[in-house]
């Protein structure tokens, strides 16, 4: 296989750390449009179900962070707010 035609390296970490919560869900649906299809072989299958594994890890660490944010912002929110 040429390098033109390999498919995508599974994922170096600082690949997918970097992106963003919206890239790495469009990333992430595009692989499993790709799985789903079926017309891959199967080495490339493998590496586009790692990619895809790397990528909701990813997704899941934003909502994370999203999620701890909002938590803190209401407990702060909670705390301002005279007890009535």
């Amino acid at each position: 296989m040429s390098p033109a035609n390999a498919p995508a390296s599974p994922t170096s970490p600082t690949d997918v750390a970097a992106l963003s919560y919206e890239q790495a869900r469009e990333q992430l649906m595009n692989v499993v449009n790709q799985l789903e299809a079926g017309s891959s072989s199967l080495e490339d299958s493998l590496a586009l179900w790692e990619r895809g594994e790397a990528l909701a890890k990813r997704c899941e660490e934003w909502l994370e962070g999203a999620k701890a944010r909002l938590d803190a912002a209401r407990a702060n929110d909670d705390q301002a707010r005279p007890e009535l």
